[in-house]
């Protein structure tokens, strides 16, 4: 007997942002995966062997038409991507579908309520927040959450936001990002005697990661502390501004936005910094963080984190141990932790080896992987289970959800 064969769908394959994403598929072991995808992108940053490329239906506007107005139809139906999505899983032999994000999920409910095999529908961080552009999000959600016998979510805050959405907990299962723990080795760092700190963000430059909050703190921070310098990496619609606020600040020359970079670059970055900052907070439509990737590979190779208590930050770093929290966008209590780390050569050092412990022991890939390949095992049972005795849905229970299921 072959390997089971899931399938990994996701609508764009892969933004710079969704290198998790790569990491997951590119790793399974017990499960055979195809990525089915509408748009490739950045093929060059993340190559990988099998995908197929969702070509859009042919035009049949009387067909189109009939099942629209007359037998009313979802538009996943009438548009003819119900049969292609069909047809290409059955030529691949799919087990299961994994769906990458919540909103992919909606869109794809018809199809998932039609299909005879299982789907998981993974939550990442944006697909919690209120979506203006889809229409009743909030009712099609928990439709979702009914439909499939499993829901992913990438840290407990984000599982916790999908209770008050209404999925039962007993669907809800952790689906932590795991880092390769080979490609981010621990480097131990000793406190500069000229006080040039060097501290970093690595992050996409939206809203919610904060990067305000980072420069207005570091601003305090090198008034005591001037040869000091902060390392902007990343790309985002907040550039302009975020430089505009920099040279505000007056801090335009200790700080360098270095825009994207790669990820041989950015392990550079790492080796060469002393601190990393990822003050996040929570934009007015809920959107929040499951674990920063970039957070979890600066840990790994030993770097204290100053960051925020925010979503699931708090599930990564421990306060006073791996790195210090303080609440969101409180700018003054970052700047007091920046010179509380820096005052200490012993506990910068100390607080660097928890940290890549920490990773090591929480978020290691393989074990990650195969905690991942066990909710699939746990899904394809569930639903043979239910094809084999129908029963109604039972209510949503108040219970905790478990972490993962228990090797068997």
């Amino acid at each position: 007997m072959g390997k089971r064969v899931v399938a990994s769908y996701c609508t764009t394959f892969l933004k710079p942002e969704m290198l998790h994403i790569y990491r997951q598929v590119r790793s399974l072991r017990v499960y055979d995966t195809f990525v089915m995808t509408k748009a490739l992108q950045n093929n060059d940053l993340f190559p990988f062997r099998d995908v197929e490329l969702i070509p859009k239906p042919p035009s049949n506007p009387l067909r189109h038409g009939w099942l629209k107005w007359v037998k009313q139809r979802p538009p996943i139906v009438y548009r003819g991507e119900y049969q292609m999505l069909s047809n290409l899983l059955e030529r691949r032999g799919a087990d299961l579908m994994h769906i990458y994000f919540g909103h992919t999920g909606v869109h794809l409910l018809p199809f998932i309520e039609r299909w005879h095999k299982p789907c998981v529908v993974s939550f990442h961080g944006a697909d919690v927040a209120e979506k203006k552009d889809i229409r009743d999000y909030g009712p099609k959600l928990r439709e979702l959450f009914s439909a499939v016998p499993l829901v992913l979510a990438r840290s407990k805050s984000l599982a916790e936001r999908l209770l008050t959405l209404g999925c039962p907990a007993e669907r809800l299962r952790i689906n932590r990002t795991g880092v390769p723990l080979d490609e981010f080795p621990f480097i131990r760092r000793e406190a500069p005697k000229d006080g040039q700190w060097r501290f970093m963000q690595a992050c996409r430059l939206i809203p919610k990661k904060g990067v305000a909050t980072s420069l207005c703190a570091f601003a305090i921070f090198q008034k005591e502390f001037p040869n000091s310098q902060l390392v902007i990496a990343g790309k985002g619609p907040l550039q302009s501004h975020l430089e505009e606020l920099a040279e505000e600040l007056g801090i335009v020359s200790k700080v360098h936005f270095r825009g994207f970079l790669s990820q041989t670059e950015l392990s550079e970055l790492y080796a060469n910094s002393h601190v990393f900052l990822h003050p996040s907070e929570t934009p007015p439509d809920h959107n929040q963080e499951g674990v920063p990737n970039s957070i979890l590979e600066a840990m790994s190779t030993g770097l204290a984190i100053l960051a925020t208590r925010h979503g699931g930050i708090p599930e990564a770093v421990e306060h006073g141990r791996g790195g210090l929290l303080v609440e969101e966008r409180d700018f003054v209590a970052l700047a007091a932790a920046m010179k509380e780390i820096v005052r200490s050569p012993m506990a910068f050092r100390e607080m660097g080896i928890l940290a890549s412990e920490s990773v090591a022991a929480n978020f290691e890939q393989r074990e990650q992987i195969r905690q991942l390949e066990s909710h699939y095992d746990e899904a394809v049972a569930l639903a043979g289970a239910e094809e084999t005795v129908p029963r109604p849905l039972k209510p949503a229970v108040k219970q905790p959800f478990p972490e993962h299921v228990p090797a068997k």
